[in-house]
């Protein structure tokens, strides 16, 4: 990957990173995760780490940001008031500070802070290095985190559910409803 390339998208994934901070919509703030992520599996794919840049498109930009979306549907959060901007024109203003950081850099840095590029070993990222790694080294810590998933699934399932109501809880519901249409 050429350094111009690598320095963008570093910046890039620095700008879309502080904007899901900065959003006042979660939904803008879930799409500017999305974006982070998708670029840090760019970077990835760009380092031979096609098997880890896939990964990280499939599990997290895909499946975990679902599971974030379901959250902000479920909760129901809303906007907070205030000005707020369209999201295209946001999208465009962070490729173009990106953009203007990594030229920057390439004006103003001297030579010896300029990024030194070096190659990795064959097989470095693929998918038997992956698997070996994961399922020896951190087998452990691969099944705690499937055991976390699980949990959570279940929990957002049971905050989900709605109970029947009893008799008296209808019988209260009934004359709330009432109320309100003798008030309108």
């Amino acid at each position: 990957m050429p350094p111009f390339l690598y320095i963008f998208l570093g910046a890039l994934a620095i700008v879309s990173a502080l904007g899901v901070i900065v959003q006042r919509n979660p939904i803008h703030s879930l799409l500017a995760l999305i974006s982070t992520l998708l670029i840090i599996a760019i970077l990835f794919i760009g380092e031979d780490a096609v098997v880890v840049g896939f990964l990280q498109i499939i599990v997290y930009a895909g499946a975990i940001m679902i599971l974030f979306l379901f959250v902000i549907w479920l909760l129901n959060l809303q906007v907070e008031t205030g000005p707020t901007g369209h999201l295209a024109l946001k999208a465009f203003g962070s490729l173009a500070a990106a953009l203007l950081v990594t030229e920057l850099f390439f004006i103003l840095a001297p030579p010896h802070l300029r990024v030194k590029f070096t190659h990795e070993p064959v097989g470095y990222g693929s998918l038997a290095s992956l698997a070996a790694k994961l399922f020896t080294d951190y087998l452990v810590a691969f099944e705690v985190t499937s055991v976390l998933l699980l949990a959570a699934v279940v929990g957002s399932i049971a905050l989900a559910r709605r109970l029947p109501l009893s008799e008296e809880q209808q019988l209260a519901a009934e004359k709330i409803r009432a109320a309100e249409k003798l008030a309108s």
